[in-house]
């Protein structure tokens, strides 16, 4: 197994571990957020730069092997759900966000299984995918270390640095859900013959 696919493994190895760590009853704080955001915050980033890592060294070493193709997709939808659905249990998130995220990857993934089958037909990420992926990443590792949840800075309660960074938070994870919708609709028009 060569190295981009136990990077990819290790990222999944890291999603057990991120959802464990609220778990250890960690009620200390660090510049007033709680440690377990930081630790969780901390796990997420490494996963998420062994997805950029992995990419690279298949790519500079020629190592892209079919298991990695599989993988690598798996890993990151693994990672960002886990994610999402941890901050819809602490109250950072509404559900209807992960939903969207997950009902996009679900559509998308059929179709990839049809395309695979009538001949092996791949459909490049188009800069809706790629901006969806930046601003998913971006989105959660802020909303970690956001005391508040989605969008409390329209409700007139927060000043200063905490309704900048709510604020931020919530314009991101917008971004990301407009792209996440485009991005599965520009897909469904690459493969609209299989349909």
């Amino acid at each position: 197994m060569n190295l981009p696919n136990k990077l990819t493994i290790f990222r999944i190895i890291l999603v057990p571990i991120m959802v464990m760590i609220p778990f250890l009853g960690i009620e200390k704080t660090c510049f007033g957020i709680p440690i377990e955001y930081w630790l969780i915050e901390l796990v997420f980033i490494i996963a998420s730069l062994t997805d950029k890592l992995d990419g690279y060294l298949a790519r500079k070493n020629n190592q892209i092997t079919t298991f990695g193709k599989f993988l690598d997709p798996l890993a990151d939808k693994i990672l960002v759900l886990a994610a999402m659905i941890m901050l819809v249990e602490m109250g950072k998130l509404p559900a209807w966000i992960p939903i969207i995220v997950l009902a996009r990857e679900f559509i998308v993934s059929g179709y990839r299984l049809i395309a695979v089958e009538k001949g092996g037909k791949v459909i490049a990420a188009s800069q809706w995918g790629k901006l969806k992926t930046v601003t998913q990443m971006m989105a959660i590792i802020l909303a970690f270390v956001d005391l508040y949840s989605f969008g409390t800075c329209f409700t007139g309660r927060l000043q200063g640095g905490e309704f900048i960074l709510n604020l931020i938070v919530t314009m991101v994870m917008i971004v990301q859900v407009v792209a996440t919708i485009f991005s599965g609709v520009d897909y469904l028009k690459g493969v609209k013959d299989l349909i």
